[in-house]
């Protein structure tokens, strides 16, 4: 039994490592403390089968991986035979940038169509907040999901901003609307504090 408890610590170090994760990072995803995955690394104790089949989908391996002595250069080398590997940051990148470039392509026909400038500028203000939906996505599925605070908030004052600037435009200020902001922040702070990490 012990065999195994290290066999499994040594396992989830190392595709911690080579994924390039702190400790704080895969309990963060895991929805437990820090604390609890170091005596994991340390064979202190063992996650549970539901945390492993956790683990074993969040690096892409099998479960059975995780209990073997198998290394990390031949499950690698099995990954990269059987699936196509991919980039997901620039994945991501790919499709937020994709937001400015409809802004972009809107932003030129309709001042070819027009035949002169106007209100094109706005397509750029809009397209932010769009942008900001698709990080938000992106990273809720493939990165660290508390960062989505920070977007959340990114997007809540880039809404408000998109919304003031759009009224400017009509000679109408409504600045007043950032009161909403503040009140917001306060939510998205208060609402960070509820999914604290599990503790063993």
């Amino acid at each position: 039994m012990e065999d195994i408890k290290s066999r499994v610590a040594k396992n989830i170090t190392e595709l911690r490592i080579f994924n390039n994760m702190t400790q704080l990072e895969l309990a963060e995803r895991l929805n437990y403390s820090d604390k609890t995955v170091s005596k994991w690394e340390r064979a202190e104790s063992s996650p549970d089968i539901s945390v492993l089949v956790e683990i074993a989908d969040l690096f892409g391996v099998t479960l059975d991986y995780l209990v073997k002595t198998e290394s990390i250069e031949e499950v690698v080398v099995e990954r990269k035979t059987n699936e196509t590997r991919y980039n997901r940051r620039a994945i991501s990148y790919i499709a937020e940038g994709g937001g400015w470039i409809v802004a972009i392509f809107a932003f030129i026909i309709t001042t070819l169509i027009l035949g002169r400038m106007s209100f094109q500028w706005l397509y750029f203000v809009y397209a932010l907040p769009i942008v900001l939906i698709v990080k938000l996505i992106f990273n809720s599925i493939w990165f660290n999901p508390w960062h989505n605070y920070l977007i959340i908030s990114a997007l809540m004052w880039s809404i408000l901003a998109t919304i003031h600037i759009t009224f400017l435009y009509f000679r109408m200020d409504v600045s007043l609307i950032y009161l909403l902001g503040f009140a917001g922040q306060v939510i998205i702070v208060l609402s960070s504090f509820i999914n604290k990490p599990k503790r063993k």
